[in-house]
């Protein structure tokens, strides 16, 4: 009796782990979300290390709420358009589809504060592109609008871009033509990167009129894929 006990017991502990592993492993449970990876998540992790004296300025809630809208919320994990596991306002858990094996805070989802706290811990990693790259002063529509820029294609891809020469060179007007250039992945323009562009521009000009004067001569208008920016 005390041995048919114990094969019980044994027998029931199998079981439950059965059972908690497939909790873990049905993919079939993960939805697949239309969804752009940001591109800060696709660059090397490396932390940009601010100059001493420089500290992180923070986005105030209007930029926030506009990558929030952009971004847009889920609460679950989910694999995005490239099959990333991802979760929230676009928090990549890691580079390869779910599968269960993701930190058990994200197994049961996220409520909308966390997903907000995990938002602007990640937006620190555009911060710091900002602060490193741009040399004048911006309002804090503007260190909003680009930082969320760089959130969407990367901070590599704004190293290298005409938009940072030409707000380095203090040429406000022409930086809705160069936003506005940023709207193809894939090789396709896609429809929320146009829009995701006007919120920006608008953010950047909050409480001042948009530039509306044509571009310079020779300016290059050409669209730009935001996964393998200007060539």
């Amino acid at each position: 009796m005390r041995y048919f006990s114990i094969s019980i017991a044994i027998l029931m502990i199998m079981v439950a782990a059965v059972t908690w592993g497939c909790r873990h492993v049905d993919t079939s449970v993960y939805l697949s979300v239309d969804k752009v990876t940001a591109g800060i998540f696709l660059e090397p992790r490396e932390r940009t290390v601010l100059p001493p004296g420089m500290a992180y300025r923070g986005v105030y809630d209007k930029g926030i709420q506009l990558t929030k809208e952009m971004e847009g919320f889920v609460p679950q994990l989910y694999n995005d358009a490239a099959q990333y596991c991802t979760i929230a306002y676009g928090h990549l858990v890691k580079l390869a589809p779910c599968d269960g094996s993701e930190p058990e805070r994200f197994l049961d989802g996220v409520t909308e504060p966390e997903g907000e706290d995990l938002l602007r811990g990640d937006m620190t990693t555009a911060e710091a592109v900002v602060l490193t790259n741009v040399d004048v002063t911006l309002t804090d529509g503007q260190y909003a609008a680009l930082c969320d820029f760089v959130y969407n294609v990367g901070g590599g891809n704004f190293r290298r871009s005409t938009l940072l020469k030409v707000v380095n060179r203090n040429d406000f007007d022409e930086v809705p033509f160069q936003l506005r250039r940023w709207v193809k992945a894939g090789g396709r323009v896609l429809a929320g990167l146009e829009r995701r562009r006007e919120r920006e521009i608008e953010l950047f000009f909050e409480n001042v009129e948009i530039p509306r004067a044509l571009p310079p001569a020779g300016t290059d208008l050409s669209p730009v894929d935001i996964r393998e920016g200007e060539s």
